[in-house]
């Protein structure tokens, strides 16, 4: 059985919703569109300006939802946004003591 692209738009959105609520992800996002690309590879759109879009592997025997939450999360990990806090400094002797 072939799954929808609406699917897998509403499974995307579903994850999104279920990051914000859990705070994971720091702004809320909108699937605007899930497009394949070839075998196993989709790319999920956003109504976004800080994030356009993320790129999915979706091996067999994967649920599409579990690999959308990871390329969400592995993305927004790397982004830097205006308001964004920073990571704690450690200092120098607090280091030595790990």
């Amino acid at each position: 059985m072939k799954t929808s692209i609406e699917t897998l738009r509403l499974g995307a959105q579903q994850t999104l919703d279920e990051l914000f609520a859990q705070r994971l992800i720091p702004f809320a996002l909108s699937a605007r569109a899930v497009e394949s690309l070839g075998l196993e590879e989709y790319i999920v759109r956003f109504h976004d300006a800080r994030l356009h879009s993320v790129d999915v592997s979706w091996p067999e025997g994967r649920s599409f939802e579990e690999m959308v939450r990871a390329a969400v999360l592995d993305r927004v990990s790397r982004l830097s946004y205006p308001g964004q806090r920073e990571a704690p400094v450690r200092h120098q002797r607090e280091q030595s003591m790990l």
